[in-house]
């Protein structure tokens, strides 16, 4: 089915109008800016069975329960489980046979300059996609990009009908679902860094690849998801905690790739001032480490996604091209320490001024924001192959003019050499492992870990076995 692209007001009017559309409507801290469409357009009477917007914190906590912190995943869903739950018992016997229900329901906080606060909201529905269906639902996050608060408020009402209507009308196509939600709106204004599908009508949508869809189309620059497969708002992994990071094609994981973490893990244990305690590990997807060829294929994500999932790593999926955008994004969740883990080719790459002359200020711009608080680069040694002198972060040769720059950030510890590593494999890399794979070379069983190994048997992974299933 192809989208519509209709405006916000026709989306309203459509759902009015539909018999067997009728629900709830609860907003939280922005103004009841999604009821006001339906009102506005006419004919809500048909759909709309309440519209509630509980601003007092004690009549909040009454409707809902108790809580934190008021703008959250968890407020969010105690609101759709009340409002359903509620409108259920009291209409369900009336007009259940005709009525596939739904409740919409938004927690948000607009822009604040004390204290400074950027707007940002959880929206969700939970619907009955048919009369007397078990329900499903999604939820969102969402960070206002407006710099003034009406102009906050009028964006969250046109994605709450947007959602409210992608429900609706595209619940069997989630990706074209993902992309109405943009309908009206644009990056300027809106970004939606998660989306979670779950319930009957979506129990064939992997939440991993829908959070790679939200990069893929552009609703944000970076989504997350941890180890068993959970996505999540990067808030709720990386509040002020310590951070370390890996980037890589991770296709497969290596024990090189493996290696690298656990090396800094070591060596951050012996420094007073970083502490080791809640660091979040991040192994990093870029869209281009994600390409083959020209497109990205979902199914061979997934299963770089199993693989890092059965290392028991969070993933980040991401369309940052270089590591001082990492740095700020990053920076938006956590003022703690952040460990950058790369090879040394890696590190040439970072001091080559041809990736910064989109700033003003050139290569030192680009650093200034890399370093920016507490961050270091630990790396990884590198052999060009198995008989080579090994290279490392003390002796790599930068441009002439930027010897004195490296040296004093190598002098003071923002880069650091890892030391005490595995030689035997470090000529290994991610492509040479692939190749032996596709050919059929069992010597790639000793280059990745054990649980890696055993997926990409078990599940031919990579393509794993064609070429003897081609012989």
């Amino acid at each position: 089915m192809e989208q519509d692209h209709g405006s916000t007001a026709s989306k309203a009017l459509r759902i009015n109008v539909d018999a067997q559309k009728f629900g709830t409507l609860a907003e939280i801290g922005a103004g009841q800016e999604v009821a006001r469409w339906f009102f506005h357009v006419g004919r809500a009477a048909g759909t709309i069975a309440k519209s509630i917007s509980a601003y007092d914190m004690s009549i909040s906590d009454g409707l809902y329960g108790p809580t934190d912190i008021y703008v959250s995943r968890k407020r969010l869903g105690s609101m759709l489980a009340h409002e359903y739950d509620e409108l259920i018992e009291r209409l369900d016997a009336k007009r259940g046979d005709k009525t596939g229900f739904f409740v919409f329901a938004d927690t948000a906080a607009t822009r604040s300059h004390s204290p400074k606060r950027e707007g940002h909201g959880w929206l969700g529905t939970r619907f009955q996609p048919q009369p007397r269906s078990q329900p499903s639902e999604i939820v969102i996050h969402v960070n206002l990009k407006d710099q003034e608060s009406p102009r906050e408020q009028e964006a969250l009402g046109i994605l709450g009908v947007n959602l409210i209507y992608g429900a609706s009308y595209h619940h069997h196509e989630p990706s074209v679902l993902i992309t109405s939600l943009m309908d009206e709106l644009s990056r300027l204004r809106i970004e939606v860094d998660m989306v979670e599908f779950s319930g009957p009508v979506f129990a064939g949508v992997d939440n991993r690849l829908m959070s790679l869809q939200l990069v893929e189309q552009n609703l944000t620059d970076a989504a997350m998801f941890t180890a068993d497969g959970r996505v999540v708002q990067p808030g709720e992994v990386l509040y002020q905690k310590p951070v370390m990071m890996e980037r890589g094609s991770f296709r497969p994981v290596t024990n090189v790739t493996l290696g690298m973490i656990e090396q800094a893990l070591a060596q951050i244990k012996n420094k007073p001032d970083l502490k080791s305690e809640d660091v979040v590990v991040l192994m990093e997807m870029t869209l281009s480490n994600l390409m083959t060829g020209r497109v990205i294929d979902h199914r061979d994500f997934l299963a770089r996604a199993d693989m890092l999932g059965a290392l028991g790593k969070t993933v980040l999926i991401s369309n940052y091209t270089t590591f001082d955008r990492v740095t700020s994004y990053l920076r938006q969740y956590t003022q703690n320490w952040i460990a950058m883990v790369l090879g040394l080719p890696t590190l040439r790459e970072i001091f080559d001024e041809k990736y910064y002359t989109d700033l003003d200020g050139g290569i030192l711009e680009g650093l200034g924001r890399l370093f920016r608080g507490p961050v270091k680069l630990y790396v990884y040694p590198t052999k060009e192959t198995d008989s080579a002198d090994l290279s490392t972060a003390a002796t790599l040769e930068v441009d002439p003019k930027l010897r004195h720059l490296y040296a004093y950030l190598f002098e003071n510890g923002f880069i650091e050499p890892m030391g005490a590593v595995d030689a035997r494999q470090l000529h290994v890399t991610p492509a040479d492992v692939l190749a032996k794979i596709q050919s059929g070379d069992p010597a790639w069983e000793q280059m990745v870990p054990p649980e890696v190994v055993r997926l990409i048997k078990e599940r031919t992974f990579l393509g794993y076995g064609e070429s003897r299933a081609s012989a």
